[in-house]
């Protein structure tokens, strides 16, 4: 999703920072794969060698004007599409779900992946899970399994999930209810958090839970897609959280935290001394890690933080330093499929189609984004994670979030105008 009234002033950063080139809406697919220079970029915080970005994310790319999509490549990704469409048939559960041992979050994300390609609700496929999703309706307007402990999670997907579904109607009043949950959720002074404290504006897994930035980008987003604008107090006081996640001292980021570690990215969690999922430097910082940093810059976006904002030109900088489609920067092979959605919806946010690493070095990311997951797609049309933390081992979520990247990624001729 494109935010157009932050559009003109993202390209004018890209002019002052020489972040982007050949904004276009016709995107370059297919080139050959960029040949690997000598040196590899440094790791992010310090994170050790083994989870640096990749050397070969900084070779060189397409020319300066994207050719247009060739037929070729609208091919592969129509083949790879049909490809993981037929392992979701033999995948799903009579009951329209996908892994239900993890909850319905695993069945909203591969039916929003398959909604947000083109897959119609009236496909038996995408028919069942959301009937399966609907049976999670709660009389609170929440979307979560009984006794979960992931409400907040469980209800942000299914939200985004059942807006995509909704182009006739039909999920209207339920949407009204979860937007409404959904808020309630939010630690705020109903918690006991004013915004002193690191809690406030945050969500996380339960009531008791600390909140966290992953949660946190999920509920502004959810909150977006069922018409909440960025100036809704919700989404601003997720703001005053997602700032406070960011390895950047600034009159948003008191905590004490991003002293440590300056360098622009963010990380898990300002709670409770803070933490990050790449550890922590030398020197006690918080490393920053690209999933999270996605995360931060696209949740910034959503929440109307131009682009002249020092944060977000702080995170700009962290990204074209660690650009990278081979590795999840600072983690490595862990969560990587989750960093290639959020990777996917940060760039299509801030309305790049090319990007520029630290290096000099043009991507068109959308083209090498395909590419790459054309690659590692498996002989049954399903995607999975190597690395397993995360639940990145269950080929139904990995394949939900290799979808939900591949809607960025479509040939200009496969987009809806």
């Amino acid at each position: 999703m494109v935010l157009a009234r932050h559009v003109r002033g993202i390209r004018q950063l890209a002019a002052w920072c020489g972040l982007v080139g050949g904004l276009s809406l016709g995107v370059a697919f297919g080139a050959e794969r960029p040949q690997a220079q000598a040196d590899p970029p440094p790791a992010p915080g310090g994170v050790p060698a083994a989870s640096a970005p990749a050397s070969g994310a900084r070779a060189a790319v397409a020319p300066a004007t994207p050719a247009p999509a060739a037929a070729v490549d609208r091919q592969a990704y129509r083949q790879a599409l049909g490809r993981a469409i037929a392992f979701l048939r033999t995948a799903q559960a009579p009951d329209g779900s996908y892994a239900s041992f993890a909850g319905p979050g695993v069945t909203a994300v591969v039916t929003t992946g398959l909604l947000r390609n083109d897959v119609g609700v009236d496909d038996p496929l995408v028919a069942r899970s959301l009937k399966y999703l609907e049976g999670m309706v709660r009389p609170d307007g929440g979307i979560y399994q009984l006794k979960s402990l992931y409400r907040n999670y469980e209800t942000c997907l299914a939200v985004m999930c059942f807006t995509e579904a909704n182009r006739d109607g039909r999920y209207t009043r339920i949407l009204k209810a979860a937007d409404a949950f959904l808020k309630k959720e939010q630690w705020d002074e109903g918690e006991g958090h004013d915004k002193s404290s690191t809690y406030y504006g945050g969500a996380g897994y339960g009531r008791r839970e600390r909140p966290d930035l992953s949660n946190t980008h999920f509920l502004i987003e959810a909150l977006r897609s069922v018409g909440n604008g960025p100036d809704d107090p919700a989404i601003q006081r997720a703001l005053v959280f997602v700032s406070r996640c960011q390895n950047f001292e600034s009159e948003y980021n008191t905590t004490g935290l991003a002293a440590k570690n300056p360098d622009g990215g963010f990380y898990y969690t300002p709670v409770g001394g803070g933490e990050s999922m790449a550890g922590k430097t030398p020197a006690g910082g918080l490393r920053s890690y690209g999933s999270m940093t996605y995360a931060g810059l696209k949740s910034m976006i959503f929440a109307g933080v131009g682009p002249d904002d020092p944060r977000v030109k702080a995170a700009v900088a962290w990204i074209r330093k660690y650009y990278d489609l081979r590795s999840n920067p600072g983690l490595g092979s862990a969560g990587l499929y989750y960093y290639y959605h959020t990777f996917a919806k940060a760039l299509d946010a801030m309305g790049l189609d090319r990007i520029q690493d630290e290096q000099g070095v043009w991507h068109d990311w959308r083209r090498e984004l395909l590419a790459e997951l054309l690659r590692r797609q498996r002989p049954d049309g399903s995607w999975v994670n190597e690395n397993a933390r995360w639940l990145e081992g269950e080929p139904a979520l990995v394949t939900g979030y290799a979808l939900l990247a591949m809607a960025y990624c479509r040939p200009a001729v496969e987009k809806p105008q």
